[in-house]
Parts: structure tokens; C-alpha cells; sequence
């Protein structure tokens, strides 16, 4: 009689959602070659193929669908069950998939994720940064962290700090020979570090004046995707940059950075951790939200 595996199953399940073996081995924490692997031989127990597979795309097949659809809520319930009993472990244990984009996963990495490590040796951490926001639950994440206005209206959220600011910063030597721009208008006539969002559009500095919103669309002789690669140009000297404020916090107070624009940069929506409701989460859920919660009375100022 033929042994099936758990992982195997959910293996196929990610697949299915994500629509690509490198996308759900990312999902599920093994190599595209591993999950590859797993699902042939489980196509061979089973005896039929479950999915179309090219060099641009995998589908599923007739029998592929037939099997999600039956497998999926028998699935949902053996994990409800596995939670169930996990939520009365003494010491927790287990891996913590949390999804946010990077300059969060720099912001709560310290406080938050390596807290926990610390105090809970036997807790993993995947810890995922991309641009988009995803179904956290479709996705196979516990947690995710975005900013307030971007939690959606269903999940329990958690605010993890005061509220963040924009930067406008500088190399102090860029400045020897300009004027610093008063106005944000005034970026027209400088060097600007230009960043491109993950839908491929150039982002648009934003400011605000007496509660109106402005956008600069500013020129610059670079243009690049992420804040750390941004930061070290405007390092450089190559030009003005615009960033959350912690990630060039430290850069300010060192005094290798100079802000500008300061009082067209107002407070922005604080930080969410966000979660769904589950009746029996496991202890190293539970464990992280009460840390969350630490965290978020420690930040609130008096």
C-alpha cells in the first residue's frame, strides 16, 4: 500500500494557487528541484498526472483538479487539528512565514523577529519582503506587515510603533555648491535619486501642504528598485534622495546625511502587524502576537 505524505499534498496545493514550482517551493521552504521531485513520485503512487507542465507554464490537468478540489477542506481540517493540538504546547516550536516589504522587514527585524528568536529558540522565522501585497492566507503566511491603510478590513491588526515619516536627505557635500530646495518644487532643478516601484512605475515623491497631498515627479541621473541601493548613492554624493525615515535615521543623526523639505513631510499610518482569526492558533503564534503586543506598549509615547 502506498505511504502519502502531508507535504506532498501541500506541495500540490501551492502549486495549484501559485501557478509555478518556483513560487510554491518558495511557499512551502524547499528547492524547486525537491518539490519538483516530490510531486512526480506522487503523480506515480496516484498513477495519473496532475499537472500540464511546459518551460512557461504548469496546469492543472482534469484529474489535478478533481484531486484539489476533494484534498483541499480534508487538508484544512487536518491543519485545524494539527493547530489544535500545537496550541497546547508549553514550549513553542514550529516555523512563522510573515510577508512585508523590505523597508518594514528592516524596521521590525531588530524588535520584533530577532526578539523572538531569542526568547523562543525553538521558532523559525521566514521572513518574506516583496513590494506586492498578498492574500496572507492564500499565500500560506501567518502573519503580514504592512502599513495601516494597507490591512485589509477582515484581518486583526496591531500597531507596532508611532507613526513614520518621509526624508528628504543629502550628502551635506552636494549642497557646497546648490541651494537647498526650500519648496518641493525646487527638486526640478536638482540630481534626484529615482526609484521604481515593483509594478514597474517610477515612484513620485509626495509631500504635503496644509492637508493637500503633492506629488513631484523628479529627474535624476539614476534610477533604481530598492532603498539600500538608493541610500548608498545618495551617499555618494550622487544626488538627493527620498526615504522612510528610519532607514536614514541613523545616516541624519551621524551627520553623513542632511534633511531638506522637513515640514512638507507630515507623519504617515504606523506599521501593522496583521493576522486572521484562528480558534486554536499554535503556541508560536501566540507567543509572536503577545510580543507584537509588547512591542506596540513599549512604542506609544509617556
Amino acid at each position: 500500500m502506498a505511504t502519502y505524505k502531508l507535504a506532498d499534498f501541500d506541495a500540490v496545493l501551492a502549486i495549484a494557487r501559485r501557478g509555478s514550482f518556483r513560487a510554491a517551493a518558495l511557499d512551502v521552504g524547499m528547492s524547486t528541484s525537491a518539490l519538483s521531485s516530490a510531486v512526480a513520485k506522487l503523480e506515480e503512487q496516484l498513477g495519473v498526472r496532475l499537472f500540464n507542465r511546459t518551460t512557461r507554464s504548469v496546469s492543472l490537468t482534469a484529474a489535478g483538479h478533481r484531486f484539489v478540489e476533494q484534498v483541499s477542506p480534508a487538508l484544512k481540517d487536518i491543519h485545524g487539528a494539527i493547530d489544535t493540538v500545537r496550541s497546547q504546547q508549553e514550549t513553542p516550536t514550529g516555523i512563522l512565514r510573515i510577508n512585508t516589504f523590505a523597508t518594514a522587514g528592516r524596521e521590525i527585524l531588530a524588535p520584533l523577529v530577532l526578539e523572538c528568536l531569542r526568547r523562543f529558540p525553538g521558532v523559525q522565522i521566514d521572513l518574506v519582503t516583496e513590494g506586492n501585497l498578498v492574500d496572507i492566507v492564500a499565500d500560506g503566511f501567518d502573519f503580514g506587515v504592512r502599513s495601516q491603510t494597507l490591512v485589509p478590513s477582515d484581518m486583526i491588526a496591531i500597531p507596532l510603533g508611532p507613526a513614520r515619516r518621509y526624508a528628504v536627505v543629502a550628502n551635506p557635500a552636494y549642497f557646497e555648491s546648490r541651494e537647498p530646495p526650500k519648496v518641493p518644487s525646487d527638486l526640478m532643478a536638482h540630481a534626484c535619486i529615482r526609484t521604481r516601484l515593483p509594478n514597474g512605475a517610477l515612484f513620485r515623491w509626495q509631500f504635503e501642504a496644509e492637508g493637500q497631498p503633492i506629488h513631484v515627479n523628479v529627474e535624476g541621473p539614476i534610477t533604481l528598485d530598492e532603498a539600500s541601493l538608493a541610500r548608498i548613492a545618495v551617499l555618494d554624493g550622487l544626488g538627493i534622495g527620498f526615504f522612510m525615515e528610519a532607514d536614514v535615521r541613523e545616516d541624519i543623526d551621524a551627520g553623513r546625511l542632511v534633511r531638506v523639505l522637513d515640514a512638507w513631510t507630515p507623519p504617515l499610518a504606523p506599521l501593522c502587524l496583521y493576522y486572521p482569526s484562528r480558534r486554536n492558533p499554535p503556541a508560536a503564534v501566540k507567543v509572536f502576537i503577545d510580543l507584537a503586543r509588547e512591542l506596540a506598549r513599549s512604542s506609544r509615547p509617556g
